[in-house]
């Protein structure tokens, strides 16, 4: 049996709740769907209130529930249990005494960039970090108060919409090493000057730095110098990564021979080749900062780079699969989970550099939260598109129409309104030697088309 991450005292210690009856938890669950037996079910409000799924919580094997009425269960009882949860978070970060912590943001790639870093820590010893995409004012507390008490080193995703969101979020994880991995036209409908406004939103992440914190940060992105004069400010030690010189993570070249890539670079003025299972060229920026906060984070270099070697893909960020059809099979490359312009021209220039027996096609969904710039950072993608050698396009989405009425007839694959309707379209026109890449803003549906895609070789084509 685990040795309990919480117990009904501690909890109501750390809360300020009154124990409704002892009991003993291994885990922390906000949702029934995903709870697994001797969890903590944290009741919060919601489009429904948390505390009627209680005795369903109870039923999966849930040890007790933190509430704020009374139920039918052992519970703790607090005033408000979201309140509730950031203090059992706060408590959890300062018993686990010994732990190093990192924290990711940035515009993309912070998923991830946390997860290769947490590859890296797990080599080292008791690591903790984020799931999924747990980065918000929910899932940023969920995740602290998940660390067991004896963790080493820990990594978090932070991430925001709109100004002041990550503030309280870097002050509950008081990091000791952050990196911003790069800031660009994501958001920016929420913000009125628009990228700088993100920008200013990202540097809030320095204010929860530990003193003598390390901050990492791109040299090659337009807002460095913003960003190194807030980091410098909040008294951090600045580590920088890009293609520049004087970068602490210097990239010389990045190589796709085939399944996998070779990056060149020079860490501290020291020379290195290595491997990495990713293939898009935003890896060799993400491999610089992720050896950087390993380093920062107390991670000997070899098991930085072990880590690299064996991080994969993630599902909707870069996995691929062999779609079996007649006459052989497609490569599907799902990038579906979110898109922006810096994403999409990344996945597209990486795309253009891959061999194939057949065709490059892409399917391309609606880029969300761009404001007013919307249309043209749409209609904008048909250089790269261009200049990838791209051969067919197949757009979804009233926004991606901007695209499809800037592209030439000869790179027109198909046109819909939704991402559902789209799909059938692409799974009758691939074929055997094609690679074909989906990407789009999860709020498109661009997993939809990936989905359909996947069905072509169960023989379920139409």
């Amino acid at each position: 049996m685990a040795d309990p991450l919480w117990t009904s005292a501690d909890i109501a210690r750390a809360t300020g709740g009154a124990e409704g009856g002892g009991f003993s938890a291994t885990g922390v669950s906000i949702d029934t769907r995903t709870l697994e037996p001797g969890d903590l079910f944290v009741a919060l409000a919601g489009v429904r209130d948390g505390h009627e799924f209680v005795a369903q919580a109870m039923a999966k094997g849930a040890a007790g529930a933190l509430v704020s009425q009374d139920v039918d269960a052992p519970f703790v009882k607090a005033a408000d249990t979201l309140v509730a949860l950031e203090r059992l978070g706060i408590a959890a970060r300062d018993r686990a005494v010994r732990a190093r912590r990192g924290a990711v943001t940035g515009s993309v790639g912070k998923t991830s960039v946390t997860q290769a870093i947490m590859a890296g820590l797990t080599l080292a010893g008791r690591a903790h970090s984020s799931v999924k995409s747990y980065n918000n004012h929910i899932g940023v507390p969920l995740t602290l108060a998940r660390m067991p008490a004896d963790t080493e080193r820990a990594v978090f995703e932070i991430g925001m919409n709109h100004a002041d969101e990550i503030r309280p979020l870097t002050r509950f994880v008081r990091p000791h090493a952050v990196v911003v991995t790069t800031v660009g036209p994501v958001h920016t409908e929420n913000f009125p000057d628009g990228e700088a406004g993100v920008a200013r939103a990202k540097a809030e992440v320095f204010e929860g730095l530990e003193p003598g914190g390390v901050a990492v940060l791109n040299a090659d992105n337009r807002w460095f110098d913003l960003l190194r004069a807030e980091a410098l400010k909040a008294g951090a030690m600045v580590r920088t990564f890009g293609t520049g010189e004087g970068c602490d993570a210097r990239l010389i070249d990045f190589q796709v021979p085939g399944s996998h890539a070779v990056v060149q670079a020079r860490l501290h003025g020291k020379a290195m080749d290595f491997p990495i299972l990713q293939t898009g060229f935003h890896w060799g920026l993400n491999s610089m900062a992720v050896l950087l906060m390993l380093e920062a984070l107390d991670v000997d270099l070899d098991r930085s780079l072990a880590a690299l070697g064996s991080f994969e893909p993630l599902a909707g960020r870069g996995a691929e699969s062999s779609v079996a059809v007649k006459g052989g099979a497609f490569t599907l490359i799902d990038e579906s989970y979110n898109a922006n312009p810096i994403s999409m021209a990344s996945a597209i220039r990486t795309l253009g550099a891959r061999a194939t027996a057949g065709r490059r096609i892409v399917a391309l969904t609606d880029m969300l939260e761009l404001g007013p710039e919307a249309q043209a950072f749409h209609a904008g993608l048909e250089a790269a598109l261009e200049a990838a050698s791209i051969d067919l396009v197949f757009c979804a989405g009233p926004l991606m129409k901007s695209l499809w009425d800037a592209l030439p007839p000869t790179r027109r694959g198909g046109y819909a309104e939704t991402a559902a309707a789209l799909a059938p379209q692409l799974a009758q026109a691939v074929e055997a030697g094609d690679v074909v890449m989906v990407k789009g803003s999860n709020g498109s549906k661009a997993g939809l088309i990936v989905q359909a895609l996947l069905a072509v070789g169960s023989g379920e084509r139409g």
